[in-house]
């Protein structure tokens, strides 16, 4: 069997520790799998603001998928290389169908600039002093690079579910969250179709790709991926869909098996 020509992973609950760091090991690994020649390519549902605080540990190629799919980011460049964003219209529409099916649905907006929420909507996470809180009409003045909707009492999964329902599949929904937060890209955009452009540009196939994730936005990049890895504390579906189970996140699971793998 030949070695994976590129190594794709996730971040939280994969890659980076519960604290929130990227161990010292794991970050060797990294460094070693990058010096045989390898891309380690960061595959993320973070937004861009997130996504920075890791990509000291993106090799030299210094490229990264960000926000579900919807921003290839050059690091080294500090600049986008493809962005695949909702307009305006499509998102007004789907969230004006979403909340008349489920009420009490808030709305939150991620583009370059940062986080933009309607008033209720109620983050988890510290955001900028300096996101603008609006009514919806107000947020979308711009295309958007992922749209966040949140609900207070339902699950995600059944969240998940009936926003399918209700808004037909004209745009991509999926979760990462323990909470009922869906995250909402343009029509086909997801971690996998934006991880294949790249991977088409650097010639290199879907079966020499080894894939790493532990949540629902991660089951379309492993599902296209040659090998695939579910962390062991993975969601139930994404352990069902994968090749191999690899150690937990907090157990430098990634590291491990990519050590393995190429010999390190």
């Amino acid at each position: 069997m030949s070695l994976p020509r590129l190594v794709a992973t996730d971040l939280d609950g994969t890659l980076v520790r519960s604290d929130g760091s990227v161990s010292d090991y794991t970050r060797e690994v990294l460094v070693g799998v990058e010096r045989l020649g390898v891309p380690v390519v960061f595959v993320t549902g973070r937004p861009l603001r997130w996504a920075r605080d890791v990509f000291d540990h993106v090799g030299d190629h210094g490229l990264a998928v960000v926000s579900n799919g919807a921003l290839l980011w050059d690091v080294a460049a500090d600049r986008a290389r493809l962005e695949r964003a909702i307009s305006a219209e499509d998102a007004l529409a789907f969230c004006r169908d979403l909340r008349a099916a489920v009420p009490g649905t808030a709305f939150a907006v991620e583009d370059l600039d940062g986080i933009a929420l309607e008033p209720g909507f109620m983050e988890r996470h510290p955001i900028p002093d300096a996101s603008r809180r609006a009514p919806l009409e107000e947020l979308m003045d711009r295309p958007a690079l992922k749209l966040l909707a949140r609900h207070e009492e339902l699950d995600a999964q059944d969240f998940w579910d009936r926003a399918e329902a209700a808004t037909g599949g004209r745009l991509t929904i999926t979760w990462s969250s323990s909470s009922a937060l869906l995250e909402v890209s343009a029509a086909e955009v997801t971690k996998a179709s934006t991880l294949a452009m790249l991977c088409a540009d650097l010639g290199v196939d879907a079966a020499d790709v080894v894939a790493f994730g532990d949540m629902p936005n991660d089951l379309p990049m492993l599902g296209w991926a040659g090998t695939a890895y579910a962390m062991a504390d993975a969601h139930p579906t994404v352990t069902a869909a994968a090749d191999h189970v690899a150690p937990g996140h907090d157990e430098d699971g990634v590291a491990t098996v990519l050590a393995g793998v190429f010999g390190l």
